[in-house]
């Protein structure tokens, strides 16, 4: 999954929904996949590790080899994310073992991250040649983008300033927001190395920015270490209990909260009484409360 501007919240929210019709229909739903990759650019390890290995052994008991690919590229990022790097290496060269039409490509470029900053400049340089085949072939500017960026973490100084610079351009001409702040993250970092601490807060500050407003809370931390290590005053981001309500769990808290049964509020809104009981689960933990008596002291107006 490759979020573009504006994405993050809202394929959240679709996947609330894909998981609430789960629930009604106790019926499997292969849009998990997508919850396990939102959750892994979150950074949040435990819930991501859970997804990954419930995903991981749904796909070795289907065989479908594609979805292992899935759950590896997801542990990937979740490393990378976190500055963890032998880890995301590991699972990233796991994945790259075999060549696919999922995940592959991408994958190929969470191993460069990796293996470069584990200081496996061989395992690095073999994933961008084999970037660098794909990326040429499509002639887009997502592609060419990350495989400057890539190459920028593996060149030496002068050609890396050419090549992260060019790599910001071309993802600024791609909605792909996601990788576009993955290039400013990398870009500063290097930068501060090289002690350019300016031009280094203005590309570390517009990553943070970026990853918070997403909510990938990982790079953002790794952002923020960056820009503290510039000299930058940066408050860290409070960890909320859940989010925000989503439309549908703020519809059935104020049911909730005007007296109504599960039951009433499954025929109101034509679903079922188990999901009712699922959404209310996730609204307490998200407000952190235990009884609808709370929900009662609070204001549901629109």
């Amino acid at each position: 999954m490759h979020l573009i501007d504006g994405e993050f919240h809202t394929a959240a929210t679709l996947v609330e929904e894909a998981n609430a019709i789960t629930a009604a229909t106790d019926h499997y739903a292969a849009v998990k996949y997508h919850a396990l990759m939102l959750t892994a650019w979150r950074g949040d390890e435990a819930q991501a590790t859970g997804l990954i290995e419930a995903t991981a052994a749904t796909g070795t008991a289907r065989g479908e080899g594609r979805i292992l690919g899935l759950t590896g590229y997801a542990t990937a990022v979740l490393y990378n994310g976190l500055g963890r790097y032998r880890e995301a290496l590991a699972a990233a060269q796991t994945v790259c073992e075999y060549e696919d039409l999922g995940f592959y490509s991408w994958c190929l470029y969470e191993l460069v991250e990796a293996a470069a900053r584990s200081g496996e400049p061989e395992a690095a340089r073999g994933a961008v040649d084999q970037l660098a085949q794909r990326a040429g072939a499509s002639g887009t500017d997502w592609g060419l983008g990350a495989l400057a960026s890539a190459q920028a973490l593996l060149a030496d100084d002068e050609a890396a300033d050419a090549l992260f610079t060019e790599a910001i351009e071309r993802l600024e001409r791609t909605t792909v927001a996601v990788h576009r702040a993955r290039a400013h993250l990398v870009y500063g970092e290097w930068l501060r190395r090289v002690l350019r601490r300016a031009d280094a807060r203005h590309h570390l500050s517009q990553a943070h920015d970026m990853f918070t407003r997403m909510g990938a809370q990982a790079f953002a931390e790794r952002a923020r270490r960056e820009l503290v290590a510039t000299g930058e005053k940066v408050r860290t981001q409070q960890k909320s209990s859940g989010g925000e309500l989503t439309a549908q769990e703020a519809q059935i808290a104020r049911f909730a909260a005007d007296g109504l049964t599960n039951q009433e509020i499954g025929a109101q809104l034509f679903i079922s009484t188990h999901t009712v009981e699922w959404h209310l689960r996730k609204v307490f933990a998200k407000l952190a409360i235990s009884s609808r008596r709370q929900l009662r002291t609070m204001s549901w107006d629109n």
